[in-house]
């Protein structure tokens, strides 16, 4: 698959099947018109592609409004667009500026002047241009004028898309993880930087990598302790993970934390992935070191059989 960041690095494509949306969490949903653009490509002798946006255009036209909780940041999408087998993924840098051009400049001068499309695959709401006055109808008036085939996702796709999108939040926001990861269609993921912490776990003989995650506005699941895999340099790995405040030591910032089950490697500076596989218990203050550390001995425990039985290649 190939990603493209700006306009200028694209190069002509053969029969171009395109559809633009955000995929945020790249979900069941979205994964039908994935589909349905991989066939069309395939029966036109040509490539899909992806139109998508960064940062998420909500951020940029209502920056005031509700924060945008995003299921995938552009890396993970990117990931995820590959292995449902998209040909191409351009990332447009959006701006108020792209924003406020005319729905027909929109048309003629960055649709089919960037990707000349033979198929253009769009929601039967999707709004476009200035004041979003372009839609579906101004696209259909433009077809026959510059050659592309047009086809509508149907109402009802559109509207589970969006249920789906609010489920799979609320279930994760609830640490209903197996809801959100069937909803998902794949295991929810959280990716970031490995950052230096207070090192509390390995005074505790478990050491763990603190996270900060790719985005600000990357969804961070309930606080409490979960089962997940852990990618580190291509290899997965069985951890357990913790998201919240350390109560027992006084903490008072949200940390992301996750000891590496059977590793031992320095990884500060390190970009790692987190799958999540299941919730094991919420966060608890523990009265005592002691009682900390058996608190993890038990949930180590828990984890391991959870990841053992579903995960032959980690090796636990």
């Amino acid at each position: 698959m190939k990603v493209f960041r700006h306009i200028e690095e694209l190069n002509p494509f053969k029969n171009a099947v395109i559809t633009i949306g955000t995929f945020d969490g790249v979900h069941l949903g979205h994964q039908q018109i994935i589909a349905r653009i991989n066939q069309l490509a395939k029966d036109n002798a040509g490539e899909s592609v992806i139109i998508t946006f960064h940062p998420h255009p909500r951020l940029v036209i209502q920056p005031d409004g509700q924060a945008v909780q995003l299921l995938s940041t552009p890396n993970e999408k990117i990931e995820l667009l590959e292995k449902y087998g998209v040909n191409n993924v351009v990332i447009i840098p959006f701006s108020r500026d792209f924003s406020e051009q005319s729905a027909d400049h929109y048309i003629e001068h960055f649709l089919v002047k960037n990707f000349q499309p033979k198929h253009i695959v769009i929601g039967y709401d999707h709004k476009f241009g200035r004041d979003r006055k372009g839609d579906f109808s101004l696209l259909e008036k433009y077809k026959t004028k510059f050659g592309y085939a047009l086809e509508e996702i149907d109402k009802q796709t559109l509207e589970d898309i969006t249920i789906s999108s609010t489920k799979i939040r609320h279930a994760l926001n609830d640490g209903e993880i197996e809801q959100a990861n069937e909803l998902l269609g794949h295991a929810y993921t959280l990716s970031g930087i490995v950052i230096k912490g207070l090192q509390n776990g390995r005074k505790l003989g478990y050491p763990t990598a603190n996270i900060q995650p790719d985005e600000f506005n990357k969804l961070i699941p309930k606080k409490g302790i979960y089962a997940v895999r852990v990618r580190v340099d291509e290899q997965w790995f069985g951890g357990m993970l913790s998201i919240g405040f350390n109560p027992t030591f006084g903490g008072k910032h949200l940390s992301v934390e996750v000891n590496i089950l059977n590793f031992s490697r320095e990884i500060y500076g390190q970009r790692i992935t987190l799958e999540f596989i299941q919730y094991i218990r919420d966060e608890k203050k523990f009265e005592s070191m002691e009682a900390l550390i058996k608190g993890i001995d038990g949930d180590k425990v828990v984890i391991t059989s959870i990841l053992q039985k579903q995960f032959k290649e980690l090796g636990l």
